[in-house]
C-alpha cells in the first residue's frame, strides 16, 4: 500500500512538472490568473478536481 501511494505521488510530481518545464511563460500566466480568482472559485476548482479523481479511481480500479 505504501509503495502504491509513493508511486502515485511520484507520478503526480512528474505530471505537475510538465507544464512549467515545457511552457514556462504559459504556466506563469496561468498561475497569475489563478491568483486573481476568489477563494470560492479556487475551492470549486479544487472540489471538482477531487471529484474527477475519485470517479477515475472508482472506474479504473
Amino acid at each position: 500500500m505504501v509503495t502504491t501511494l509513493l508511486l502515485a505521488f511520484a507520478l503526480m510530481l512528474v505530471i505537475e512538472g510538465l507544464m512549467p518545464f515545457l511552457a514556462p511563460r504559459i504556466w506563469r500566466e496561468t498561475f497569475r490568473r489563478v491568483t486573481e480568482l476568489s477563494d470560492g472559485q479556487i475551492r470549486f476548482i479544487g472540489l471538482s478536481s477531487m471529484l474527477v479523481g475519485v470517479v477515475l479511481l472508482t472506474v479504473f480500479r
